[in-house]
């Protein structure tokens, strides 16, 4: 009983702390849109798909192969995190070193080019903070996590009104962002001294077998990049600032949402790997459960942002940016569908599959990069959005072939035309009351679909305790 309240509690800080950093991002995102516009906006996103350009060469698929090797029995976790921080403290010092020849290469403003520079900066500490989350993982204190990045985004929406209000510039709107990852290291570091000390080495035997391992999902994570950001660095090259800026609005708004996903199947990524060969039960029943939890979550995302995209765009990045609620309208599907392909990511690497999944997002990839260079000429940003649609679509049913032939698992479906009832019945009243408040409509939707999914009785207490179970 001690054991399941902790595992509550921390499920519910997690909830809560991740919601408030969204929140916070969102804030941040639109004082930004309204300070810089939509040139300058598109300037700052062009920045960060960089950083996430610099996390996808540096990644060498460490974080997913460390987390499944401590999360198994007897793993020697000093030794081998002590090893992975040192390869990734390695990687990220290379990636910072480069990152001026990098920005040689682009015909950007001499502000995108330092903002460049600080984001190669910024992410040797996120990327150091990333590794250390895997001990969070195992021993299912995410919430710690959480608390640390909203710790950052308090730090950087300060960072951020303080620059826009004493009228500094770019500059120091890319600067918020690397106090937020300092923030995050720094606080991240503390609280992990609690389950470990890590100590650097440099077991250069143990390097060469572990990203043996690891590269599959090195090439993996650049191949990710390639159709997550390199619509916006193509939107970036050839067309304007401002496209990328409508583009990446609407973009942010999802991205913001996509921790949901990456938080419940980091919570349950250590137990599906310590049961999918042990104890099979216990896998499709965690599984299971968290293909309905993210089923449970999709379907409102959907009705939501169908009827309120414009809404909501006009609360985030202000009057000047109209032409992203179509977009925002579209993107919601690949959101949903990344949904479920972290899903079966996470089935694929716990099963040791990485290489299959190393092919599948490289063929993914190849699909994107055609597509956008053939369609962006003439259709820009929403050439962009129906593209990252068909990108994650692909990866779905991809990814879901080879882990029914391989791994032979059946997404079960109790439940699930509860969940639809209930989601329609919410569309019904934002369809019915369009024309009230933006505010009324979000919550009244939100509380009719959380309603009928109780008196359908969609979802029982004893399913969402046993997706949290220790083991």
């Amino acid at each position: 009983m001690v054991v399941a309240r902790k595992i509550a509690y921390n499920v519910l800080v997690s909830t809560v702390t991740k919601v408030l950093s969204t929140i916070l991002a969102l804030v941040s995102i639109g004082f930004i849109t309204r300070y810089l516009g939509k040139e300058g906006f598109g300037n700052y996103a062009t920045v960060l798909a960089f950083l996430s350009f610099f996390t996808a060469i540096a990644d060498l698929g460490l974080y997913f192969i460390a987390t499944r090797e401590i999360s198994r029995d007897g793993a020697h976790e000093a030794h081998i995190l002590g090893n992975i921080f040192a390869i990734r403290l390695v990687s990220s010092a290379v990636v910072f070193l480069a990152s001026p020849l990098v920005v040689y290469f682009f015909d950007y403003p001499a502000e995108v080019k330092r903002g460049i520079i600080i984001a190669a900066a910024s992410f040797m500490f996120s990327s150091s903070y990333q590794i250390l989350n895997g001990v969070f993982q195992k021993n299912l204190a995410m919430d710690k996590v959480a608390v640390s990045e909203l710790l950052g985004k308090i730090v950087q929406v300060i960072f951020v009104i303080g620059a826009i209000q004493l009228k500094l510039g770019f500059d120091w709107i890319m600067l918020a962002l690397l106090a937020n990852m300092m923030v995050n290291f720094g606080v991240i570091y503390l609280f992990l001294k609690k389950y470990i000390i890590i100590k650097l080495q440099f077991d250069f035997v143990y390097w060469k077998s572990f990203l043996k391992e690891s590269l599959p999902m090195g090439i993996a994570a650049v191949i990710a990049f390639i159709y997550f950001k390199m619509d916006t660095i193509l939107l970036s090259v050839m067309k304007s600032s401002a496209d990328v800026g409508i583009y990446n609005v609407a973009y942010k708004v999802l991205e913001n949402i996509t921790f949901f996903p990456a938080m419940i199947a980091g919570l349950v990524m250590p137990i599906m790997a310590k049961n999918i060969f042990s104890n099979r039960e216990r896998f499709l029943e965690v599984t299971n459960k968290t293909l309905k939890v993210f089923f449970l979550l999709i379907v409102p995302l959907i009705v939501g942002v169908s009827f309120l995209a414009d809404d909501i765009i006009r609360l985030i990045g202000g009057s000047g940016f109209f032409e992203s609620g179509r977009v925002l309208q579209i993107l919601v599907f690949a959101l949903a569908l990344i949904f479920f392909g972290q899903l079966l990511n996470t089935i694929l690497i716990v099963g040791n599959l990485q290489k299959k999944l190393m092919w599948i997002l490289g063929g993914v990839a190849i699909f994107n990069i055609g597509a956008n260079l053939f369609f962006i000429p003439s259709y820009s940003y929403m050439a962009s959005s129906y593209i990252s649609v068909a990108t994650e679509l692909l990866v779905v049913l991809l990814t879901g072939y080879v882990v029914m032939v391989e791994i032979k698992y059946i997404p079960q479906t109790e439940g699930f035309l509860k969940i639809m009832g209930a989601g329609l019945l919410m569309a019904s009243f934002l369809y019915s009351f369009r024309a009230l408040n933006f505010f009324v409509l979000a919550l009244g939707s939100s509380a009719i679909y959380f309603i009928f999914l109780w008196l359908f009785k969609a979802v029982k207490t004893e399913e969402l305790t046993s997706l949290i179970r220790k083991n």
